[in-house]
């Protein structure tokens, strides 16, 4: 058996792979208009548990659905950028240059993607200088908040791709945002920081950004195939109930083959587990509320 079984959707009422009846998530409605965006962190402070994966493939499910998406690229590594086919050493202009500096029109610095509706805010290496450029700054928490102000209107979705850290990068995420989604790798190491970050998460709604809501935690890497990815599924459900989405997403090559090819799953393989599962979250995002 293939690990990418456990990608496939279940029908609705049978047992999901963590261990709770599968919901019907319903195909959502058209949107009579745009905006303004729910922002939404993808946040994770250990490396490799597959936000930027998320990020693209959830972004394009959305997109998929008529939502108009913007993925804004908030890790110096600039995997999300690149893995969207944009050349992130040829521009001159990035997220770092509006976080640091004045007069710079946020919608000159977005990139247009292949899929129809769906937008990124590049970054680049440039960006590992910014957490110590910004330290002296004034309200230095809020700073993307700032950029991200003006385009809120023209979006229904902003996904933030962090980086696998608590910094200053973080934080500013964390702050424009109304709600977080925690990529959790089904490991039994990746849960241990998991705490750490829900309370990193509970200060910052305290003292910066009241409105601040975890939207769920998604298990990524899952093989069900494994006592292992099973056992950790279980121990998250038991932990943080239902703010478990029911979607996992199963370990499988085809998402760096679709990082290789610079597009998302959706369209590098429309018709792959992977892929309906990226679907799948969508529909459970938008029916939980989380999205329009």
């Amino acid at each position: 058996m293939d690990s990418d079984t456990a990608l496939r959707s279940e029908a609705p009422g049978t047992m999901g792979p963590t261990g709770r009846p599968l919901p019907a998530f319903p195909e959502p409605a058209p949107l009579a208009s745009h905006g303004p965006a729910r922002i939404i962190a993808m946040c994770n402070q250990k490396g490799g548990v597959g936000k930027t994966t998320t990020t693209i493939n959830l972004g394009a499910a959305l997109a998929e659905v008529g939502r108009r998406v913007l993925l804004v690229d908030f890790d110096p590594q600039g995997a999300l950028s690149v893995g969207l086919g944009i050349p992130t050493h040829e521009l001159d202009v990035t997220i770092y240059n509006l976080l640091t500096e004045r007069g710079h029109d946020v919608r000159d610095v977005i990139a247009h993607t292949k899929v129809e509706g769906l937008d990124v805010l590049p970054a680049n290496i440039d960006l590992s200088a910014a957490e110590v450029q910004l330290v002296g700054e004034v309200a230095r928490e809020q700073i993307l908040a700032r950029v991200l102000r003006p385009i809120i209107d023209e979006y229904d979705v902003i996904l933030i791709d962090c980086q696998p850290s608590l910094g200053l990068l973080t934080v500013n995420a964390l702050t424009a945002a109304h709600g977080v989604i925690i990529p959790l790798e089904c490991e039994f190491f990746a849960m241990r920081g998991v705490a750490l970050l829900v309370e990193t998460i509970e200060k910052i709604t305290d003292r910066l950004n009241p409105r601040l809501q975890v939207d769920g935690i998604l298990a990524t890497m899952y093989d069900g195939r494994t006592l292992h990815s099973r056992e950790v599924v279980a121990s998250v459900v038991e932990h943080f109930d239902d703010r478990v989405f029911h979607t996992v997403i199963s370990r499988t090559v085809k998402f760096p083959d679709a990082s290789l090819a610079a597009e998302p799953l959706t369209t590098y393989d429309s018709a792959h587990k992977g892929a309906e599962a990226y679907r799948q979250l969508a529909r459970e995002l938008i029916a939980r509320g989380g999205a329009a």
